[in-house]
Parts: C-alpha cells; structure tokens; sequence
C-alpha cells in the first residue's frame, strides 16, 4: 500500500485575516489594491477588491498569490532568480501563464513548508510588497 502525502494549507480564518491585513495597510498608505490569498495548491482561499482599485488588478494580484504558492518564492525574486539561466529560460519562464515576475506575491510558510501564497496589486511593486507583508504579519506567517 502506498503512503498518503499530507500538506498543511493555509486555513479560511488566516487567509482572511492576511488579506484584511494587507489592505489595512494599503488603506492607511492611501492607495487602492486587489489582495489575493490563495492555498497551498494555488486555489482562491480569500480575496479583498478596495473599491477604486484598477480592474486589471483583480488577475493580477491572483496570478502573484499562485506564483508565489507555485515556486515558495517571493514574485520580486524572479529577476535575479532567471540571471543565472539561459536566454531561453530568461524569456520562456514570464510567458507561463500566471506567472508573475514582478514584486507583490509572497509565499506564505508555517513551519518552513509553503501553506498558500499572498499577492497584491494596485499600487507601485514596493507597495504591492509590503501590503503582501503586512498580510503576512496579520497572521504571524513566514515568507
């Protein structure tokens, strides 16, 4: 008989919390985002749309969450990740589709293994980020 393999996700409760986090954060820096948190196996868990936000937005912030969640790797890390790789690598990987290579998607860990993964868009990639961080503290996560 084979073994099962277990993954922890991140719970409703926590993705909630991580989203109204980040966008606590966005609201108290004046800016307007789409957060996204979504589990371990890049499915939707919590979304939070602040109104004014820009529409393209909405896909955005859950293709950096599905990013993040997919690799275990911060969105902004992708730049220097892809350095070290072929041209072909270099200019195949950003046309997946979903994947994002750009600051605001963070992976979210407990206990070192990646439970889901939080993006934000809307503002600037450092605002992105740090609201997607903020989210993280929310629930006393780890990237």
């Amino acid at each position: 008989m084979k073994k099962a393999v277990t993954q922890a996700v991140i719970d409703w409760e926590a993705a909630m919390a991580a989203a109204s986090g980040a966008a606590r954060w966005a609201e108290e820096a004046g800016i307007r985002v789409n957060v996204a948190v979504v589990d371990a196996g890049g499915n939707l868990a919590a979304f939070v749309r602040m109104p004014g936000a820009f529409l393209h937005s909405i896909d955005i912030a859950i293709d950096k969450a599905y990013t993040a969640a997919g690799f275990g790797l911060p969105t902004s890390a992708w730049t220097e990740a892809l350095a070290a790789h072929s041209g072909a690598v270099r200019e195949g990987i950003p046309l997946r589709p979903r994947m994002v290579c750009f600051g605001g998607g963070l992976p979210l860990r407990h206990e070192g293994q990646v439970i889901g993964g939080i993006g934000v868009s809307g503002g600037s990639e450092h605002e992105d980020e740090t609201c997607a961080r903020a989210g993280l503290h929310a629930v006393d996560l780890e990237i």
